[in-house]
């Protein structure tokens, strides 16, 4: 059975693989974070066999933070995975640390609860996300899943090579 048209790039390829693909063409080649079932199709791809980039769990988004921070100042080129209420949960530790200390990182959040159809727990912080992440001066692009190719490009540009802390905001299921 084929992928679902919304979950299905131009070339046949999922929109996970498409979005995988681009990141580690531009060399990000350490995956961390929490799984969302927004983002399910992308991890399934970290966590599958042959997957040339490293994938290491996190019990927290913190945490994720954490590991990533590590990896990046350690000369890798990391993303962090969550889904909106962990990047709020995750505020003290980017503005305490990453922010402060110049160690940013691209995130990919899902973004729960957008539409106000979603568990009613997502209902503020998906009203909020985009307001939140502007308060705090983190650029942000959404994931267009017709161009997802387009989506990454701008994502890593506002990222500048870790000038700044970026995110990558997914809407839709990968």
């Amino acid at each position: 059975m084929p992928p679902e048209p919304s979950l299905t790039a131009r070339s046949g390829t999922s929109v996970a693989e498409t979005l995988l693909a681009g990141l580690l063409a531009r060399g990000h080649s350490h995956f961390t974070g929490v799984p969302c079932s927004l983002l399910k199709g992308l991890f399934r791809l970290l966590e599958g066999p042959g997957c040339p980039a490293t994938y290491i769990p996190a019990p927290r988004e913190d945490s994720a933070l954490g590991v990533a921070s590590g990896l990046a100042v350690a000369g890798a080129k990391p993303i962090v995975l969550m889904q909106n209420s962990g990047l709020g949960y995750s505020l003290n530790v980017l503005t305490s640390f990453n922010l402060i200390y110049d160690v940013h990182l691209p995130l990919v959040v899902s973004w729960r609860g957008h539409d106000g159809k979603d568990a009613v727990e997502h209902d503020v912080i998906g009203r909020e996300l985009t307001r939140l992440l502007d308060v705090f001066k983190l650029p942000w692009t959404v994931l267009d899943n017709e161009r997802p190719e387009d989506s990454v490009a701008a994502f890593l540009k506002q990222y500048d090579s870790g000038r700044s802390t970026a995110v990558l905001i997914v809407r839709e299921g990968i």
